[in-house]
């Protein structure tokens, strides 16, 4: 399965940094027999709008036209997506993402990733 990797990075938190996060994207794809063909990055933004995220911008504008060469979207984990202030306008995003046949998977999240309620829930 081909794949695109999203990245986000507000602050120098170590933890949090590029680098780890796209190593930890590629083990998950390699364990789940996936191939990174692209990489959205937003380096120093915040999570909190969309409106300062040109590589979130970017992926969804690819989804919503067609462009993506991609069927999941590999995302290190819920907060990289973002930290919306309201919750809907980030399973809005994931829901353009389902609507265009893009899944997209949580790479270091405890629950699962797929359409059930109990994962749908522990994302809020």
């Amino acid at each position: 399965m081909r794949a695109a990797q999203y990245v986000r990075m507000s602050t120098e938190h170590q933890q949090y940094s590029i680098d780890n996060q796209k190593a930890a994207i590629e083990e998950y794809a390699r364990q789940h027999h996936m191939e990174i063909i692209d990489t959205y990055i937003d380096a120093g933004k915040s999570g909190l709008d969309l409106a300062h995220r040109p590589g979130l911008r970017v992926l969804l504008e690819d989804i919503t036209c067609g462009r993506a060469e991609f069927s999941a979207v590999l995302v290190f984990d819920v907060s990289r997506w973002g930290r919306f202030q309201d919750s809907d306008e980030a399973a809005h995003y994931e829901f353009l993402c389902k609507e265009a046949g893009i899944r997209v998977h949580y790479c270091t999240e405890p629950f699962p990733n797929d359409s059930s309620l109990s994962s749908a829930l522990l994302r809020l």
